[in-house]
């Protein structure tokens, strides 16, 4: 990375929701912005914690035991191997943080797991 990232200006590039688009790298982890609406489906990450940090909108993330709910500027890292299901009901704006090659819908078969993407700036 040889400049700053712009958050808001690489979430502008695309439409689609539950398809992170990686902004940068840290330490093996790849850097990523996405967009949600409606539901994700539930899953867990056996071997990574997963990182979600919220720019705009509300995230609610599911879990079996309850639920977690996050407005801008606030972040929550869910454990490794704990079930959980992101979800929002407006367009919603976040920042992820995973190791890369773990694939967004972690040990679920019920889609496709989106691809990884670079954006370039």
């Amino acid at each position: 990375m040889d400049r700053p990232v712009d958050l808001a200006e690489a979430l502008a590039t695309f439409d689609e929701v539950f398809a992170p688009r990686i902004v940068g790298y840290f330490n093996g982890h790849k850097v990523q912005v996405a967009k949600v609406q409606g539901d994700f489906v539930w899953h867990k990450h056996p071997e990574t914690d997963d990182l979600f940090l919220v720019l705009k909108g509300r995230l609610i993330i599911d879990l079996r035991d309850g639920q977690v709910e996050l407005g801008p500027g606030q972040l929550y890292v869910v454990p490794r191997g704990v079930e959980h299901r992101p979800r929002a009901e407006e367009e919603t704006h976040i920042v992820l943080i995973e190791p890369l090659g773990e694939p967004n819908t972690g040990d679920s078969d019920e889609r496709a797991a989106a691809p990884e993407v670079e954006l370039t700036h």
